[in-house]
């Protein structure tokens, strides 16, 4: 049986658009074309968010489904996302963004080990 997409022509919408098609960043906003996977990858801190989410996957009492791994995950990226476009300045090296990502992670893994360093 043939894929029903297989002769279908490309069209505008099918593709992500390519980094000259994404509009500019105020100043204060990530890199442009930078995504939430990428400054973490680019950091190096993905194994330290891991940590912090399967925390938050325990904490719940594990999940069943992605659609409840989601709903608990979803939570986690967007509040880092939030934190790396509030403390982002334009001009900041990886060292600096690395902070940002590490400090905000190391915080939130703290609150759920109440008495340890």
């Amino acid at each position: 049986m043939e894929r029903p997409d297989t002769d279908k022509p490309e069209q505008p919408g099918d593709r992500a658009p390519a980094p000259e098609d994404l509009p500019e960043c105020p100043a204060g906003t990530v890199p442009r074309g930078m995504t939430l996977e990428g400054l973490v990858t680019m950091t190096g801190e993905m194994g330290h968010l891991n940590e912090l989410v399967l925390l938050h996957v325990e904490n719940a009492g594990g999940f069943t489904c992605t659609d409840s791994y989601l709903t608990i995950v979803t939570p986690v990226l967007d509040m880092l996302e939030g934190e790396i476009r509030f403390r982002y300045r334009e001009g900041m090296d990886h060292a600096e963004i690395k902070s940002i990502i590490a400090d905000w992670i190391d915080k939130e893994i703290a609150g759920f080990r109440p008495g340890q360093p």
